[in-house]
């Protein structure tokens, strides 16, 4: 019992972090609200809404030691959005644009954020242009999904956005933090049309997925190795520091 009840506690608190504890004993979906966060999580009974609370909240995969303060957040990969509130929370005062393609994962994502202000919702797939994507492997968990390309629109495909695009409706001169857990599609980002938005990045936080994509960490490697990046790891993810942008 004290191995869950705990690291609930410490995540929202003595009284959340107990009503969160027995909620989930009794009820495995619903709505959980948090006075720390200020918003109400909603989930699903599905092991991956349980994984992804879990990496985000109670074994804080986020928990960096940020050398910056992001007023301009991309959330790519934004699953049912509890990363993003976990951004929003850390920096109330940043534009955050969360991008997810899976429409049961968008829909719920915007339970989740419809009472927080600065972020941005889109439904969509990242890509190196604005093409349209479709799912390819729709039978696995919630947060497992890949995409690739399709030459036209269809009954099952969704838009995709370029980094570039993105920064552009936006109307940002620079990303502070981009974060990428998008299954595999860093190899197609990162292997062409990056040259005008990655110098422009001050922060990568990107989980990588050689295993469903080989080749996803040469294209980020090699697109990096052009500019002043310092690297390190933190959970699952890799951490890239522009240090022609950011001051050590």
């Amino acid at each position: 019992m004290s191995k869950r009840l705990f690291p609930l506690i410490k995540a929202f608190g003595w009284k959340d972090g107990v009503l969160f504890f027995f909620r989930r004993i009794f009820k495995k979906d619903g709505r959980y609200y948090s006075s720390r966060y200020n918003t109400s999580i909603y989930l699903r009974n599905k092991m991956a809404d349980k994984a992804t609370f879990k990496q985000v909240f109670i074994q804080s995969q986020y928990n960096i030691n940020f050398p910056l303060v992001p007023h301009t957040i991309i959330d790519g990969g934004a699953n049912i959005g509890l990363a993003t509130i976990y951004f929003s929370h850390l920096f109330p005062q940043a534009s955050i644009v969360a991008v997810e393609p899976n429409t049961e994962n968008f829909q719920q994502m915007e339970k989740n954020i419809k009472t927080i202000k600065n972020i941005y919702p889109i439904h969509g797939g990242i890509w190196n242009n604005n093409q349209h994507l479709r799912i390819v492997n729709s039978n696995v968990d919630d947060n497992a999904f890949m995409v690739e390309e399709v030459p036209e629109p269809t009954n099952d495909s969704i838009p995709a956005f370029s980094i570039d695009h993105l920064m552009q409706i936006n109307n940002w001169s620079c990303i502070d933090l981009l974060k990428l857990d998008i299954e595999g599609s860093e190899k197609e980002v990162f292997e062409k049309n990056y040259s005008n938005w990655l110098p422009k990045t001050k922060m990568l936080i990107i989980e990588l997925h050689d295993h469903m994509r080989p080749g996803a960490s040469k294209a980020l490697f090699t697109a990096l190795s052009s500019y002043n990046f310092s690297f390190s790891m933190h959970h699952e993810n890799v951490i890239f520091i522009n240090r022609d942008l950011v001051s050590t």
